[in-house]
């Protein structure tokens, strides 16, 4: 078998472990033949042979020897310009860069036709996770009625830290941190924002439709306080950051990030630390279970290495269920049942809740449970910024099920 000549893009944390993987990697048939940095007096781990790193963005694009292009960048707009430009040059890809491909992906699918390229990206959506090879080849029909699931490991790190060990949240904060699951800046992680991307890509697999990022309504964890620990522990759940996506009836599915409360009988109650958990469910096989690292180096890196060792059996995502006849159609007219504690009580009167199921009040804090429309909380998104706020789902699809 021909070794694959790959030109990567982008040598941080992930770069470094893809480098590290490969070399490994006896049955790989792949070489790192050129990496591009933004930087090339920067410090790294690893040392690389002389020659070996550039700056130039083209000495990669421009190579007629390469076979492959790695794309590991945190920069979403420069790495959208690489992988648009390595497509339209019919240069397969292999990209991590979730919020890249959700913000572009009907443009990035129809370039892949165009050219007859392909464009992998399963590193993308859940570390180590296969999610959408799975979605894309087992799950082909339209059986699927949920994928659910903690698709970010740093903020599942902190909530774990939290719940499992008592620590206080801004610790366990700095403690991700200082372990490398949490950025210097970590609101990507903690606002949801990495769990949206990803749940994008996962509904274009698993439903064959396509949603904007800035349609989706998306809640993280960052007011967490310890007040809203108490109340979970007194109910015996935890609270975890869940992305899902769930067809609603025959016509109509619908997504969300947002925290929820666990109970100890579901799946996901025991994904810790930094793992993700996703949860598949379809009318006729129920529930299937899959697990993972979803943060790090090294478990990012190997799921990248899946992807290129597919290219070598040229591998492509076929989007066999964005050619269905009757897809179904995305609506945020869903009621769910949250819990919100506010301090300010403009902030209550702001929210139309149709129903409220239980109050509290108390000099400390103040909260209801209640039920509200995704479209109510859509148009409240500002009002839903405030900082001494809290909102977490109370489940209720699939209940009659479990």
């Amino acid at each position: 078998m021909e070794t694959i000549k790959i030109g990567l893009y982008g040598f941080g944390v992930v770069g470094q472990g893809i480098y590290h993987v490969i070399g490994k990697a006896k049955n790989a048939h792949a070489e790192i033949v050129k990496i591009c940095v933004k930087n090339l007096d920067k410090p790294r781990d690893i040392e690389v042979p002389e020659g070996l790193l550039t700056d130039n963005v083209d000495e990669i694009l421009n190579n007629d020897d390469i076979d492959l292009i790695v794309e590991v960048i945190n920069d979403a707009d420069a790495a959208y310009e690489i992988v648009r430009r390595a497509l339209e040059k019919g240069i397969p890809v292999v990209s991590g860069s979730k919020a890249m491909v959700a913000a572009h992906l009907p443009e990035l699918i129809r370039l892949q036709r165009e050219n007859n390229v392909a464009l992998l990206y399963d590193a993308s959506s859940c570390g180590s996770i296969p999610v959408i090879r799975n979605l894309e080849e087992y799950y082909d029909n339209d059986l699927l009625l949920e994928v659910k699931g903690i698709l970010n490991g740093s903020s599942n790190y902190i909530l774990s830290r939290v719940f499992d060990h008592g620590e206080d949240y801004n610790d366990a904060l700095r403690r991700a941190q200082e372990l490398g699951f949490a950025e210097a800046d970590p609101s990507f992680d903690i606002k949801g924002f990495d769990s949206l991307f990803k749940l994008v890509i996962i509904t274009v697999h698993a439903l064959g439709v396509y949603v904007k990022p800035e349609d989706v309504f998306t809640y993280g964890i960052s007011t967490l306080k310890d007040f809203d620990i108490r109340y979970a522990r007194e109910k015996g759940v935890k609270i975890k950051l869940v992305a899902q996506v769930v067809k609603v009836d025959e016509n109509h599915f619908t997504l969300f990030v947002m925290p929820e409360f666990i109970a100890p009988s579901k799946y996901i109650y025991s994904v810790d630390d930094e793992y993700n958990g996703v949860v598949i469910r379809g009318e006729c096989y129920d529930r299937q279970f899959m697990f993972g690292k979803g943060a790090g180096s090294l478990p990012t890196a190997s799921s990248i290495l899946s992807d290129v060792m597919a290219r070598l059996h040229d591998y492509r995502y076929e989007y066999k269920k964005m050619g269905y006849l009757d897809l179904p159609e995305y609506t945020t007219d869903i009621m769910l049942k949250v819990y919100l504690r506010y301090s300010d009580p403009k902030v209550f009167e702001s929210l139309k809740f149709d129903k409220i199921n239980e109050t509290y009040s108390s000099e400390e804090s103040r909260y209801i449970i209640g039920e509200i429309r995704i479209s109510e909380l859509i148009r409240n998104r500002e009002v839903l910024e405030d900082p001494d706020l809290f909102l977490c789902n109370i489940p209720r699809f699939f209940l009659d099920l479990d």
